[in-house]
């Protein structure tokens, strides 16, 4: 998901107002540009949506957007789109420091302009009014439109926080059979959430993992740097072949230190990202988990109701009651509630089919390629130092004979 490109709905090359053309729909999140200042210092991104569909206003629109708003669209997405794996966010630094580094605002807009791209290819969710409101509003219009939001979006970000690390926990607990007033039986189903749980562990302890590749790189590249300059200045002091051999030596080390500093941001952005954006996208599906969870329960407990109610009707009807007329509505009315009801869970275990299906195949191909790139960068920089070692031989052996 991280790491493929395509970004619109077809792979025409027509005019994208052309009558012929296919439908496309594509987004770039691009100049991020830090405003204010302190802690009410942010980053503005520009959005800019190419589309031909009818339902956007003109084939171009350019807004101006920062995390928030693209809080807002995977909130209102989350809300309205049950049983869709909605797309996750690119985290917020939580050290200070780093909120407003360069690799960071860069890994952050790369995080971005693939949330909303994978919102835009999804045949669903790219229909949506919200999606359009965030493309295309003004930041008059998309103000307004949140100050409308109800129930959850209300909440202030600290709130929000919290409420998803609950949705976690509950996930934990529904997943794993701790939390069972009503629980589905379903082997198939059962089945996937293991694959979840395993998949999350699995994923997370590789993106842990790469994440110490990075900083050995990083570590060893500083390293290499160090020796460079310690062994440029012993250089200075010794005779001239020797000297040149220890100058030559500082500079292939300060030249790989370069070449491993390059490599450790290739793994950053290219390896451990893409592993730690699977990891927010498995929680993504745990929280749909707790939405189908819920719809099943919200089903079980009114087709429980209707049928006491049922039961009731028929004792108030043997009683020639005058309370049936009442007590018929009642159970109208809970019917229709209840059938509702039945559709949600049927529409979220639908949905939730579709969707496994897609993610398993866009993993297998997202995976496959980020170690691909992996074990290339690294064979890469293998050979790289190899050969500038290897390039030092012959002055060092040279030294060493004319001492022996």
């Amino acid at each position: 998901m991280a790491m493929i490109a395509t970004r619109s709905l077809s792979g025409s090359s027509q005019s994208p107002r052309s009558p012929s053309a296919q439908p496309s729909l594509s987004v770039s999140v691009t100049d991020p540009v830090k405003l204010g200042n302190g802690v009410q210092a942010y980053i503005s991104y520009r959005v800019i949506t190419k589309t031909n569909l009818p339902e956007y206003q003109g084939s171009e629109k350019i807004v101006i957007r920062r995390y928030s708003d693209f809080v807002w669209l995977r909130d209102r997405l989350f809300e309205k789109y049950k049983g869709i794996f909605i797309p996750p966010l690119p985290e917020k630094s939580a050290v200070e420091k780093f909120r407003f580094s360069a690799e960071f605002i860069e890994m952050r807009r790369q995080g971005l302009d693939v949330f909303v791209n994978r919102i835009a290819l999804h045949p669903e969710l790219q229909k949506s009014d919200d999606l359009r409101i965030f493309l295309q509003a003004d930041e008059e219009t998309m103000e307004r439109a949140r100050s409308q939001d109800i129930g959850i979006f209300k909440k202030k970000p600290a709130d929000l926080m919290q409420i998803f690390k609950d949705v976690q926990s509950k996930v934990s607990d529904v997943v794993l059979g701790k939390e069972k007033p009503v629980e589905e039986s379903n082997p198939a189903y059962e089945k996937l959430k293991h694959y979840i749980f395993e998949l999350e562990n699995h994923l997370g302890e590789a993106q842990k993992h790469a994440f110490r590749l990075v900083k050995r790189h990083r570590e060893l590249g500083q390293s290499l740097a160090d020796f460079g300059k310690a062994v440029k200045l012993l250089s200075a002091s010794e005779q001239k072949t020797l000297g040149k051999a220890f100058s030559d030596l500082g500079t292939k080390a300060e030249m790989l230190s370069a070449k491993l500093q390059k490599e450790a941001h290739n793994l950053l952005m290219n390896f451990e990202e893409p592993l730690k954006d699977y990891v927010r996208a498995v929680q993504s599906i745990k929280a749909t988990m707790v939405e189908r969870a819920n719809a099943f329960r919200q089903q079980c407990e009114l087709a429980e109701t209707i049928k006491l109610k049922e039961i009731n009707l028929d004792k108030l009807m043997l009683m020639r009651s005058e309370k049936v007329g009442e007590a018929e509505i009642e159970y109208k009315e809970l019917k229709v509630e209840g059938e509702e009801a039945t559709r949600r869970f049927e529409t979220i275990v639908h949905r939730m089919n579709e969707e496994i299906i897609h993610f398993q195949e866009q993993k297998t191909l997202d995976l496959g390629l980020a170690f691909h790139e992996f074990a290339k960068g690294q064979a890469q920089l293998a050979n790289e130092v190899a050969d500038a070692w290897r390039s030092l031989l012959p002055k060092l052996e040279a030294c060493s004979s004319t001492h022996t």
